[in-house]
């Protein structure tokens, strides 16, 4: 009998241990989702934008950005989470744009984006 109640207890503090680490996982990812690292905005031409991932499909782009004339193209790369902003993004192609994004640190996870760098929005520059 007691070998039944070692067994029982040994069960559930492995359970309890499993859902504690699913618990700080959790916990972990929406706090480096919800925090911000940095925040900024960068202009130029998106040359890039197409929508990746097996399970979770994020936006991914490119933003090639030229501040002086003959000079070499910087890229941005970028992520996009929000589908209305993914929109105006394709409506702007071929045009100038300024990108507002958010730079998050340590996303535990290429399924909220392959880049560190969230646009939140985008509008064209004239």
């Amino acid at each position: 009998m007691s070998s039944d109640s070692g067994r029982t207890r040994w069960g559930v503090l492995a359970v309890v241990i499993v859902l504690l680490a699913v618990a700080l996982f959790a916990a972990y990812t929406w706090i480096v989702l919800s925090w911000s690292f940095s925040q900024g905005e960068r202009a130029g031409y998106v040359q890039k934008f197409s929508r990746k991932g097996w399970v979770c499909k994020t936006w991914e782009g490119e933003l090639a950005m030229v501040n002086i004339p003959g000079a070499l193209t910087e890229k941005f790369y970028f992520t996009v989470r929000d589908e209305a902003v993914a929109e105006r993004i394709n409506q702007s192609m071929g045009k100038r744009v300024a990108l507002s994004y958010e730079q998050h640190v340590g996303v535990p996870s290429r399924c909220f984006g392959e880049t560190e760098y969230f646009v939140v929005d985008a509008k064209a520059v004239e």
